[in-house]
């Protein structure tokens, strides 16, 4: 069985700690590394700190920002009063892709789930009660994963987010534009049904 030196094995094991990433691939990642000039390699490692160092959470919406508040929170070109719930960072990007959407975000960091110890305390729910008692939300679209945690954070914020006036809304599910219906499982079927509008 081959040993690697001392750093080598450092790097594969920090490369492992990574989402997705097992052992094949961070001890590929890891001779990568090692086989890029000079250059390369501080410039990733540059990266990685540089990412530590500057980047927080914005205090309005809780997204990875590198100014506080982000971007979509100090627009003056999005609808401030429309505010989209996601579970993660990432989730936003998959909205913005769509070009439709104008308004602004706030991120929940996770979704409840007792089975992992996840209760509403842990997620960031906090400062988007606030801006609805605050009085400057008119719609807030729950976009949370059609999963039972995802499912169950709706149900829960919708609860915690009655108020006069405000509308809360949760995003169509259902089957996905240029699948076959006959692949469709029985959940997804029945949101299609339950999500059906009039022609």
């Amino acid at each position: 069985m081959s040993r690697f030196a001392e750093p080598m094995v450092r790097l594969i094991d920090e490369l492992k700690k990574l989402p997705g990433i097992g052992g094949k691939t961070a001890q590929r990642l890891a001779f990568h590394i090692l086989r890029t000039n000079d250059d390369d390699a501080e410039a990733l490692a540059a990266a990685v700190r540089d990412v530590k160092a500057n980047l927080r959470l914005c205090s309005i919406c809780n997204n990875i920002t590198d100014i506080d508040p982000c971007v979509y929170c100090i627009s003056a070109t999005r609808n401030q009063r429309l505010v989209c719930v996601v579970e993660e960072p990432t989730n936003i990007a998959a909205i913005e892709k769509t070009q439709h959407f104008n308004g602004v975000y706030h991120v929940l960091h996770g979704s409840i789930s007792p089975l992992h110890g996840i209760g509403p305390e842990q997620l960031r729910i906090s400062n988007l009660l606030r801006r609805v008692d605050d009085g400057q939300v008119d719609e807030v679209i729950l976009a949370t994963n059609p999963t039972v945690e995802g499912e169950a954070t709706a149900t829960y914020l919708s609860g915690q987010l009655r108020r006069a006036g405000l509308r809360v809304t949760r995003i169509a599910m259902g089957i996905p534009v240029g699948s076959d219906i006959e692949y469709a499982d029985e959940i997804t079927m029945l949101k299609s049904i339950e999500g059906r509008r009039e022609l």
